[in-house]
């Protein structure tokens, strides 16, 4: 059985400052940068990403793999056509080579979901449609998700099979992709194609209020596995509510000779609890003076989460509100992490460790940056490995930086290149363990958790200014699907008068 391989993603912030091109797949953060053929199977075997869970179970298999290309950059704004096009074509011509060397038997990719590209407002149903094009209707096609997809219709109908993770914070990515595998294994052997149906859910939910930790969303996951069982997949995706086009929001796919009527029971689990997902963010000014007030007695961190710069989400991870708050209140013992300013980290490494530097950081992204006078405290290449239970394993390059003393009790990790503060190794790259501070500050929505919270004494969710809106609906969308809700509970719908 011979299978393709190949991965492109990313998640696509319609209103974010900064657009996506080619070189931001070369700088991935967390993740490895663009993986060619001659690379991606060593790539990625061993890391945390879908495509090594769906390489382990095709060897295991004893499937032989054609690898295509594989690679992630940061959320930011939409794709510019120059990298969608540079990289789809890369994708569909070792596709082409892959099938000139021989028949293929399926497909397998690993995709976000909720790409917006210059051209295509569902990128990833346009490069379904490719894939299908070189193919043909003969080969299944089989994909891995990230459940912030903004899953289409035209995805559902180009492909055989979409597996999304289970989890927010991701934790089973791996997972994902290796049950992606195994219904491509299923269909590639012979067994029929499942039934489909796809069903798109009528209002919005913030990103804070999709963590599958805690209530509503524990509880709409384990409808969805009980109500999945003698299903081939039930795929329920939250949505990335920051892409303006008619797919944004909420869908389900569901695979089986039962697929209708529990496509349908998981829509009404959804519905039932639609007043829960709303809550939970504070003001930035408020959360930093209940983090000191906690602090004051804890004998474990205060964590405090920067959720509207979320790397993770669209932001630059360089706004300074959370800082300024932190400063302004003399937050004793507090860490923040991380500020993406190259420009800063490189006058830090120039001033040298144990130099008091001037500086003018952050703010590239959004124009207000913030005047410190600090200390270097320590200096890094920025170049780790993930420890946390999302990205165990994933090595880390975030280029030259450094550990800066902003004020009596402030200090900050100063990064060059952006990525979303959940694992911890982001602070102990510069000899600083989170779990001995008073207070850590992370530029995060929901990831942290997994790494974050089992240390925390408590955790407080921040609303200072930055493009990763706690609340959607106060973002200037132009094409949504008419109809769609902007927050649950609100009965105003997107295109009525």
């Amino acid at each position: 059985m011979r299978l393709a391989i190949g991965g492109f993603l990313h998640e696509s912030h319609s209103f974010a400052p900064m657009p996506t091109g080619w070189r931001q797949f070369f700088e991935a953060g967390g993740f490895p940068n663009l993986q060619y053929a001659d690379t991606l199977l060593d790539t990625l075997r061993p890391i945390s990403v879908p495509a090594g869970g769906a390489i382990e179970v095709a060897e295991a298999a004893g499937a032989t793999l054609a690898p295509l290309i594989w690679c992630f950059a940061n959320p930011a704004g939409p794709v510019t056509r120059e990298a969608f096009e540079r990289i789809s074509g890369l994708m569909l011509a070792e596709l082409s080579l892959a099938l000139d060397a021989g028949p293929l038997d399926g497909v397998y990719l690993d995709l976000h979901g909720a790409m917006v590209s210059d051209d295509f407002s569902d990128a990833e149903g346009e490069l379904l449609r490719r894939v299908r094009a070189v193919v043909g209707e003969a080969v299944p096609i089989t994909a891995s998700l990230d459940p912030h997809a903004n899953m289409t219709a035209e995805m559902v109908a180009l492909s055989d099979a979409l597996v999304p993770f289970r989890t927010y914070p991701h934790i089973d990515m791996r997972d994902a992709g290796a049950q992606a595998m195994r219904l491509l294994l299923r269909l590639a052997g012979g067994e029929p194609r499942w039934p489909k149906v796809f069903r798109s859910v009528d209002f919005l939910v913030p990103l804070t209020s999709q963590c599958t930790l805690v209530e509503p969303m524990a509880g709409v996951m384990d409808a969805r596995r009980k109500l999945g069982e003698g299903l081939a997949e039930l795929a329920y995706c939250f949505g990335f509510p920051y892409a303006d086009f008619p797919g944004c929001g909420q869908a389900i796919a569901a695979y089986g000779a039962n697929a209708e009527a529990a496509a349908d029971a998981l829509l009404a689990e959804i519905a039932a609890r639609e007043a829960q997902f709303m809550g939970g963010v504070m003001p930035a000014a408020e959360a930093v003076a209940e983090a000191i007030r906690l602090a004051a007695s804890a004998t474990r961190p205060i964590v405090i989460a920067d959720t509207q710069d979320n790397p993770g989400g669209g932001g630059h991870g360089d706004t300074t509100g959370l800082l300024a708050e932190l400063i302004a209140q003399d937050a004793q013992g507090a860490v923040l992490a991380v500020m993406n300013d190259a420009e800063s980290a490189a006058a830090c490494h120039a001033a040298g460790q144990g130099a008091s530097i001037s500086l003018s950081l952050g703010g590239h992204s959004d124009g207000a940056p913030l005047a410190v006078t600090g200390v270097v405290e320590r200096l890094g290449d920025g170049r780790f490995t993930l420890s946390g239970p999302m990205g165990a394993g994933n090595p880390a390059d975030l280029g030259r930086c450094a550990l800066l003393r902003v004020s009596s009790g402030v200090r900050v990790v100063v990064v060059s290149r952006k990525m979303q503060a959940h694992d911890q190794e982001v602070f102990r790259q510069l000899g600083v363990e989170p779990a001995a501070q008073k207070i850590v500050a992370v530029k995060s929505s929901v990831h942290f958790r997994a790494h974050f919270q089992p240390i925390a004494a408590a955790v407080l969710v921040a609303a200072a200014p930055g493009p990763v809106v706690a609340d959607p609906a106060g973002l200037p969308f132009t094409d949504l699907r008419p109809g769609l809700r902007l927050r649950p509970g609100d009965n105003r719908r997107f295109g009525a008068a």
